[in-house]
């Protein structure tokens, strides 16, 4: 066993009251609105917990702690904190006044326990079919972008088509911080770097992405686009860059095409939109559309393979896979048994 740091102990002392709820496997998420008010998710299902803090006050000295430990100013001046917790929780914290009530906090937990295609399925959130046909697209490096809402599963989702990546491949990683737990032999992870309290010392997304060109890669992985390394990522993918796999925040395929659009407009370099446009839709071979449904569970609801754009510019996807009545993904009828990547 690792022997805990001075910092470690003193964090486990501090989280004492949620300490329950850290230790929980089932626990996904962990919300405090303030001291006396949490709440925790299992299964995709919100629960309001008796632990609760002595007051607002031990609640924020806590979350101060945390941001010593992770060389953060938490204050009136920087009011808002995020990182991850020795375990890999990623936290998110908020003090007063912008939190009106008191400190209010989140923080997501990730299962250790690596998912498979077999166990999406064995769940109901992917067919039989479906996980075939997406077998052989990362075999055949075909690129992928996978949207969702907040909490859907898209980390969750690539991290289980990365254990199809072949092991002689070179897959490198590029990550805000450390989430994804890929399933590769030869892995190569980088995460990007907060200015220091001097505002020196920043490394970007789009400078990783820049020395990741450099680094010989055979796949690309970003954990997820948030900016204008969208266009990067864009230009490495029509370049010969194939295999590249990343999450977006999208509530539907088309969307998606949408915010890496938005996103790459983001960059210094400026494109004419249907330019920036054809060279989307050149770069990404399939959108896989996951969703968190009402109930709690989540789900692959579309497949969709993205074709040229229209002669008026637009976006056009064709729907391979989709979310029937019935609650089945099935293959769009018109590409039963013809399933072309």
């Amino acid at each position: 066993m690792i022997p805990l740091s001075a910092y470690e102990r003193s964090l486990q002392e501090f989280l004492k009251p949620i300490a329950s709820l850290l230790a929980d496997a089932s626990v996904s998420e962990i919300m405090i609105n303030h001291a006396n008010e949490i709440y925790a998710e299992r299964k995709g299902q919100l629960t309001r917990c008796s632990a609760c803090f002595p007051s607002n006050e031990a609640l924020t000295r806590a979350l101060r702690n945390i941001a010593q430990y992770l060389g953060r100013s938490f204050d009136d001046e920087h009011p808002i904190l995020e990182g991850h917790l020795p375990d890999g929780s990623r936290i998110e914290a908020l003090l007063p006044p912008i939190a009106a009530a008191g400190p209010a906090v989140a923080i997501r937990r990730f299962s250790r326990n690596k998912l498979t295609l077999p166990r999406l399925i064995e769940v109901g959130a992917l067919s039989f079919e479906a996980a075939r046909f997406l077998g052989r697209a990362v075999a055949d490096k075909k690129n992928i972008i996978i949207a969702g809402g907040t909490g859907s599963g898209k980390t969750s989702l690539l991290n289980a088509l990365s254990g199809l990546i072949a092991p002689t491949e070179r897959v490198i990683v590029l990550e805000d911080a450390r989430e994804l737990q890929l399933q590769g032999e030869h892995v190569l992870q980088l995460g990007v770097r907060p200015k220091d309290s001097a505002g020196r010392g920043e490394v970007t997304m789009r400078d990783l992405f820049k020395a990741t060109l450099r680094l010989r890669p055979d796949r690309i992985v970003i954990g997820e686009i948030r900016g204008g390394e969208s266009l990067d990522l864009i230009q490495a993918m029509t370049s010969g860059h194939g295999g590249c796999l990343s999450t977006v925040h999208a509530s539907h395929p088309c969307d998606a095409l949408a915010r890496l659009e938005t996103m790459a407009l983001m960059s210094d370099v400026r494109l004419p939109l249907h330019a920036l446009r054809s060279q989307i839709a050149s770069a990404i071979d399939l959108v896989v559309q996951i969703t968190r449904h009402g109930d709690g569970r989540r789900g692959i609801t579309h497949i969709c393979k993205v074709e040229p754009c229209t002669e008026g510019g637009d976006y056009k996807l064709h729907v391979l896979f989709e979310l029937g009545q019935s609650g089945a993904l099935t293959a769009a009828a018109a590409q039963q048994g013809n399933l072309a990547l």
